[in-house]
């Protein structure tokens, strides 16, 4: 039973719609109103403000049956789907995390059907599974970034319950759960907040106008937000949130929104008795996201790291357009893995100007950098997502694959790159209003144009075909090269848990030795070095010792093969 509060500072009349009938609301404190009557599990309500003809959905609804333009539903999770009381979380420094896209994932892209392939991460050596958005957004399908319900689970995927059943699924599997959660913008369909009250400012992000997050009645924005992000944590019994674009949060108050978010979740954490960690997105550079709130940081687990994807991927498949201009160069990669960001304080050509900051490796540790050999944007943001294995050899995957899983980083995979997937992963959208499909299409070939591309070849993000196109195949995970890659990333997975020096988070523990004439990189982590070679020819072996896992093996006289990774025991 719920009385229906809503924030609608504005309004000068609010009535609610509860199953058809129309109740005046009574204001209370702060701007806040409630029904004078109460409403039971099940029951579809909306919002009449003012004069308006139409109800809008609550800002809070934890339930969309029909879709974030749709009435909303009084609905509370199940509590008998929960079985994970012995979960006791896990930590995510160092910890292997594989981000996915629920309607891709499988064939029926559901979060019922994804339960199915969670042995399969299991047996990879897989710690956290990390959801792309699955917070309601319009359509049946997209990446989840247009969402525009922060308190609902998309219905598409299986709605609120699917979620707590495929939570539950992974803690009794011993996998954590992290969601990705958006609060810098909010998407350009079913957005009704605006009409309730300030949530939005006139300033404006890549993507739309920005959130209040420092301007008059920010107070109660903020609260919505943090309520949002709390919600996951506790109620789906989450273990991590993964913050998108933190750089675009504009916030010039004293307290940052993203450190009172890790205050609350460190207060959440001690009353559930588990772990539970805040990722940043942000290409800032800026180690105060991670450095210690004792050392005047925000003290969040981690963030991605963009230098460390860039350095990795451009050694080996010596891409340089674009934002890779600066990355490439063996010097490069060594910084990266030594000191975690590129840009420190440094030049960047692309964007014309000095970024970044040093990182203080007295107070950050390695693990507090999360780095891949990609991810859903820098395959899906190439203008026909095509993944590394569609331009690069079995032996290129294999060296991306070993600087990340041997790096003294917290490594994360994308689904699908354990076994080469075939399968592209494209700019796919399903809006229903064709004016909003027709702009994002257009839109999405003039950026690639701008940059050199065929705009002909980007596909349409509209198209069906576009979806499916970029949904994993599952079949070929056992046919001949898919099935050796599989085995490779297993392996490597089990050899970085086993071997004691790649636990080390200190940033003084990596030393590097390469040659940019011989073409071959090396990465010492104690006692064992990881090599690289980076060109088609043989390489004479410049480490000998034990070889606990190579691509190719060397040969009798130590020659390593071309496009190849080893590891090694020094003697």
């Amino acid at each position: 039973m719920t009385n229906l509060p809503v924030w609608a500072p504005d309004a000068r009349q609010l009535r609610v719609v509860i199953d058809d009938r129309t109740h005046e609301m009574r204001p209370t404190d702060g701007g806040w109103w409630e029904s004078p009557v109460s409403a039971e599990a099940g029951a579809r309500y909306g919002y009449l403000i003012d004069d308006a003809a139409d109800p809008r959905p609550d800002p809070r609804s934890t339930r969309q049956p029909d879709g974030v333009h749709g009435l909303s539903q009084v609905h509370e999770v199940d509590p008998e789907i929960w079985s994970d009381s012995t979960w006791t979380g896990r930590p995510i420094a160092g910890a292997v995390i594989y981000e996915l896209h629920i309607g891709t994932f499988t064939t029926a892209g559901t979060l019922d059907s994804a339960i199915d392939r969670l042995d399969h991460l299991v047996e990879l050596g897989v710690d956290f599974v990390e959801l792309m958005p699955v917070n309601a957004f319009n359509g049946t399908h997209n990446w989840g970034y247009d969402g525009v319900g922060w308190y609902a689970v998309q219905e598409t995927y299986g709605g609120p319950d699917a979620l707590a059943r495929f939570v539950n699924a992974c803690h009794l599997r011993g996998l954590g759960v992290i969601v990705d959660a958006v609060y810098n913008h909010l998407g350009p369909s079913g957005n009704y907040l605006p009409e309730f009250g300030p949530y939005l400012t006139t300033g404006a992000t890549s993507w739309g106008q920005s959130v209040n997050l420092d301007e008059a009645d920010s107070d109660e924005v903020r609260e919505y937000i943090l309520g949002s992000a709390l919600r996951w944590l506790e109620v789906f019994h989450v273990d991590g949130l993964r913050l998108d674009a933190v750089h675009a949060l504009v916030d010039r108050t004293a307290l940052h929104l993203l450190e009172e978010l890790q205050i609350r979740t460190d207060e959440l954490s001690r009353r559930v008795g588990r772990p539970l960690a805040l990722i940043a997105e942000s290409d800032l550079n800026d180690p105060k996201l991670i450095t210690a709130r004792s050392e005047g940081g925000f003290g969040l687990a981690a963030q991605w790291s963009d230098d460390g994807h860039h350095a990795i991927h451009t050694t080996i498949s010596g891409e340089r357009q674009g934002y890779y201009a600066d990355f490439g160069s063996l010097e490069c990669l060594s910084k990266v893995l030594r000191e975690g960001f590129f840009h420190a304080l440094t030049y960047s050509s692309f964007r014309r100007r000095r970024h970044g900051r040093p990182i203080d490796p007295q107070h950050v540790a390695t693990t507090s950098l999360v780095v891949y050999t990609c991810n859903h944007d820098q395959i899906g943001n190439r203008a026909i997502g095509d993944r590394p294995s569609a331009y690069l050899t079995p032996g290129q995957l294999a060296a991306k694959a070993a600087l990340v899983l041997t790096s003294p980083f917290t490594p994360m995979l994308f689904m699908g790159e354990e076994w080469a997937a075939s399968s592209p992963f494209q700019f796919f959208t399903s809006h229903p209003e064709p004016e909003l499909g027709e702009a994002t299409a257009n839109g999405r070939k003039a950026e690639f144009a701008e940059h050199g591309w065929d705009a002909d070849e980007v596909p349409d993000p509209q198209d069906p075909e576009t979806f499916e196109r970029s949904k994993l195949r599952w079949d070929e995970i056992d046919a001949p090269g898919h099935a050796r890659v599989l085995e490779f990333y297993r392996a490597l997975i089990a050899l970085r848990k086993g071997e004691p020096e790649f636990s080390d988070d200190d940033f003084a523990s990596v030393a590097i030795d390469f040659d940019s004439e011989g073409m071959w990189f090396a990465m010492h982590r104690g006692a064992l070095t990881t090599v690289v070679t980076l060109t088609e020819t043989p390489v004479p072996n410049p480490f000998r010792g034990d070889v606990l896992l190579a691509w190719e093996p060397p040969s009798d006289d130590g020659t390593l093969s071309g496009h190849n990774a080893v590891v090694v025991r020094r003697a």
